[in-house]
């Protein structure tokens, strides 16, 4: 067994600086469906840097159900599939909804589609990952893909929650933001 990929951690205090006082930051993960790699990203997020980021998944066209391989993927590594479900970005678009301070989307698609006007006006980036549906030829393939998809989204997380908050002005930020979209695993 494939031991669980862990981001590195860092302390909320530049974030407390930075972002009006509040330790928690939250990031929304978009991609078309809400079934694979938005919700791998919010789990990742949330269990391995989650004393820093608080992350949230949502999709344009949601598909209505999270991909049995990702909650496989993630029991592989020990970190909890409870409370994912494929939602609507809609969700995150109204007054009473938690205010981000991200929003990425991770696949191609979502990135064109012309998004909602997010409360708070976040800074967003692309991270686009490939679908691992779409790479795989059988379950050895696909177990491949999606663990290729989980590393990537790990590797990305972990430089986010590294990111010096407390020293980028928002144009640096976005920066940032977008160059760390084209790391992969």
């Amino acid at each position: 067994m494939t031991p669980p990929l862990h981001a590195p951690t860092a302390t909320p205090a530049a974030a407390h600086t930075a972002y009006g006082g509040r330790d928690r930051l939250n990031v929304l993960f978009i991609c078309t469906g809400n079934s694979i790699r938005s919700v791998l990203a919010e789990a990742i997020t949330n269990q391995t840097v989650g004393q820093r980021f608080r992350a949230y998944s949502a999709g344009s066209h949601p598909s209505g159900r999270v991909h049995p391989e990702v909650l496989a993927l993630l029991e592989r590594h020990h970190l909890s599939t409870e409370g994912l479900f494929s939602k609507s970005w809609l969700e995150f678009a109204t007054p009473d909804a938690p205010r981000m301070d991200f929003v990425l989307t991770v696949c191609d698609h979502a990135a064109g589609e012309v998004c909602p006007v997010w409360p708070g006006q976040p800074v967003s980036a692309h991270w686009g990952v490939a679908d691992p549906t779409r790479r795989a030829f059988n379950a050895d393939t696909l177990e491949q893909a999606f663990f290729e998809t989980y590393t990537v989204l790990a590797r990305r997380i972990g430089l986010l929650a590294n990111l010096p908050l407390d020293k980028l002005d928002r144009l640096a930020l976005q920066r940032e933001l977008a160059q760390i979209g084209h790391v992969t695993g």
